[in-house]
């Protein structure tokens, strides 16, 4: 992405007022800003690639602000527009989004809603930016752990959908399968978001009992329940100005959806035991991988809540739909491997890419990430072959995954496989460190160092 600190913005618009206004406007946001008071200048700031940003009038003298946007629409992309105009037919905003402006302001229009409309487009451009350089090059850009992965077109839809709605603060609902990814869109999203400074809170629906599961949320008072011996804060306490990401939504009890439905709407909720209101200030992003219209026509799912959190919905395509993408993570996995363990020149030969494609992937993204976890640490060399990879399990139905339900960041699915390995090859040499140590190709120290880090004993 872009190393310069704030965006350079192209504010482009006869009017001097108007432009002095929006100029101000974004200086005083901390943007740089470059003017243009007619067409031709216009187009001459685009082609300048260090502008990120234009704003445009639709109607200046010497070129109309719709020639402008049709000489730059190879860039539109690098450069996203924001038309402005003063007439409120449809007509013009309709042409200049289908040649492909990012959005269209009317005037007279209101400071907060330019604000926002600028977020939103640089925002959509940073993962644009970060798509392209992925398409050059899959090592081109340091993602870390919990990045998504991928240049499919339903990858960039998706791409293009978390920069349109990270930045307002409306629900977001995530559907995909297992192991695809639904954790790294809420991360995403909260990344990306006017909230990025505050915290970032999980919860599991799932994991916990209803009982335990509404102390878990809304905290409990002390004496509340035996075994309640302090009072704690619960979830959305703790996420107040920031983001609660609730994983398996569908799976959540009946009463509890209409507590949290009751906080969705008003911010209010009462801790476990308590009676006082508390008010908390959070974005909720749910994710799941049931069909919620299925389970609301079972009685399982609240109609009213499903249509709360499904103000913008984003749906994650299964591994098996875009194996175009597969070579991309795998080298990212790859790269993640070798990082961590510090192991140079680590790579897939040919033939395992080959293998990896070919494969039905029941467990998505996730699964793959296990799959070669193992490999890596079991491979005699630093090139993967095919016959370090766990066998092919076939098609046939998608199988729960080996790792814990939610456990979708690459770090969590590494930790587990190793502590497994290392325990293998343990049981394998009888304990004996030394030749342990040998198999899995580190250092005593190091052994020692994984047998106290993952509790293991004989």
């Amino acid at each position: 992405m872009s190393t310069r600190p704030r965006a350079t913005i192209l504010v482009a618009d006869d009017d001097h007022t108007i432009r002095y206004n929006l100029a101000l406007l974004l200086r005083t946001e901390g943007y740089e800003v470059r003017e243009a008071a007619d067409g031709l200048k216009a187009a001459e700031i685009l082609r300048d690639p260090a502008v990120d940003l234009a704003l445009l009038d639709l109607r200046m003298p010497g070129q109309d602000g719709m020639a402008v946007l049709r000489g730059h629409a190879d860039r539109l992309e690098e450069t996203p527009v924001v038309v402005v105009t003063a007439f409120g037919g449809s007509g013009p905003a309709i042409e200049a989004m289908r040649l492909g402006a990012f959005d269209y302001i009317t005037k007279p229009f209101d400071l907060d809603e330019v604000l926002f409309a600028v977020r939103r487009a640089l925002t959509q451009r940073a993962l644009a930016e970060q798509v392209r350089a992925l398409s050059v090059d899959p090592g081109a850009e340091d993602l870390g752990d919990d990045e998504l992965v991928g240049r499919h077109p339903s990858m960039l839809t998706v791409f293009k959908l978390i920069g349109r709605v990270a930045v307002t603060d409306e629900p977001v609902l995530v559907v995909g399968e297992s192991g695809t990814g639904k954790e790294l869109v809420a991360t995403a999203v909260h990344r990306n978001s006017p909230r990025s400074a505050g915290p970032f809170v999980k919860v599991n629906s799932a994991a916990l009992s209803p009982h335990l599961l509404e102390s878990e949320l809304f905290g409990h008072e002390k004496g509340a329940f035996t075994g309640a011996v302090a009072a704690r804060r619960g979830r959305f306490e703790q996420a107040n100005g920031g983001t609660l990401f609730l994983d398996e939504i569908g799976e959540l009890d009946i009463d509890l959806q209409a507590k949290l439905l009751r906080v969705l709407q008003t911010g209010q909720f009462e801790r476990v035991g308590g009676e006082s209101t508390l008010k908390s200030n959070v974005r909720v992003v749910a994710a799941t991988n049931r069909d919620l219209s299925a389970r609301i026509a079972e009685g399982k799912f609240r109609e009213d809540l499903f249509y709360r959190l499904n103000v913008v919905p984003v749906q994650l395509p299964p591994l098996r739909d875009r194996r175009e993408d597969i070579p991309l993570i795998a080298e990212h996995v790859v790269r993640a491997l070798a990082q961590k363990y510090h192991w140079p020149h680590l790579s897939l030969s040919p033939e395992v890419v080959a293998e990896l494609t070919r494969r039905p992937w029941p467990g998505n993204v996730r699964e793959l990430q296990n799959v070669l976890a193992r490999a890596a640490i079991l491979a005699r060399g630093r090139v993967i072959a095919v016959a370090d990879l766990a066998a092919d399990p076939g098609p046939g139905p998608a199988s729960p995954s080996p790792l814990p339900p939610g456990s979708l960041v690459l770090r969590d699915a590494l930790a587990e496989t190793e502590r497994r390995v290392i325990a293998q090859a343990l049981e394998q040499e009888k304990w004996n460190r030394t030749q342990a140590a040998r198999v899995l190709g580190i250092s005593r120290r190091q052994l020692f160092d994984k047998i106290r880090q993952y509790g293991l004993h004989e």
